[in-house]
């Protein structure tokens, strides 16, 4: 089996950038997966598209090397499992609020005697080379998200949760369950209780021997975190970063369109 080659970054001490589909599009997974990301993540719980995308993204990954991850739509054995035969090398899994739930997400990712995943990997047999079977328990990551006041009072149970590989933190909603709903969900949080809560994430991830990971909204956010400790990023996704890149474009022309019209008024004159 192919090796995972986020666990061998982290070996050598070394933190990890990852990408992030949002759209169903195979087309854009491959583009993205080009831009030299560790991983690539197909958000199956928000994004716009559905299990029948998820395989061709993987596929029109495949040739870039890149890390293939998704994350599911919830703790559901049967799409979990699906996203592991159709080629994930880690799955993200939404809303693990407490150990117990940890334990039931981590029993759907391995197969016997470490969990009670059904054998069947359809696509991922010929993406991921030989002996499969015999070596995804050690291959295949399984990252909870912590993502709620709840999973904050059970943090340390959670990271403690045998088999576990890490804890990836969504902001968006950690901020509107700690703060009750009074501030706006978001990435890259600056309020002082959310810092505290990152500081506390990464601490529960490093005294359990887990990799720590957190969704960002920009670079220079993301890089402030592997300051902090997380071994992982996420830094925007494709549906903002192709936002953000056709805004700038027009912005930038209507500026220097503007110049023009201005050059032109004043030689009128």
């Amino acid at each position: 089996m192919l090796k995972n080659k986020l666990k061998q970054i982290w070996a050598e001490g070394r933190p990890s950038i990852n990408g992030w589909l949002s759209i169903g599009n195979a087309f854009t997974a491959e583009i993205m997966a080009a831009q030299g990301y560790d991983s690539v993540s197909i958000d199956v719980q928000h994004g716009a598209l559905d299990y029948g995308s998820v395989l061709p993204m993987f596929q029109a990954m495949r040739a870039s090397g890149v890390v293939p991850m998704a994350r599911v739509p919830w703790l559901e054995p049967g799409i979990i499992m699906k996203v592991l035969d159709a080629g994930a090398y880690g799955v993200i899994c939404p809303m693990v609020n407490t150990a117990e739930q940890a334990t039931e997400f981590i029993s759907y990712m391995r197969y016997p005697p470490h969990g009670q995943r059904s054998f069947g990997p359809t696509r991922v047999s010929f993406a991921a080379g030989a002996n499969y079977a015999g070596e995804a328990n050690d291959e295949i990551l399984a990252f909870a998200m912590v993502e709620t006041k709840q999973a904050m009072a059970n943090l340390d149970a959670i990271a403690a949760t045998p088999g576990l590989d890490g804890i990836y933190v969504g902001p968006a909603d950690l901020t509107f369950s700690l703060m009750d709903g009074t501030l706006a969900p978001g990435f890259d949080r600056e309020e002082p209780e959310m810092i505290d809560a990152l500081h506390r994430i990464v601490a529960a991830c490093k005294s359990n021997g887990i990799r720590a990971a957190l969704h960002c909204g920009t670079a220079d956010y993301a890089a402030r975190a592997i300051g902090w400790g997380f071994d992982m990023t996420t830094v925007s996704g494709d549906s903002r970063l192709l936002a953000a890149a056709a805004a700038a474009s027009v912005g930038r022309f209507r500026e220097l369109v503007g110049q023009i019209a201005g050059k032109s008024e004043r030689g009128a004159y």
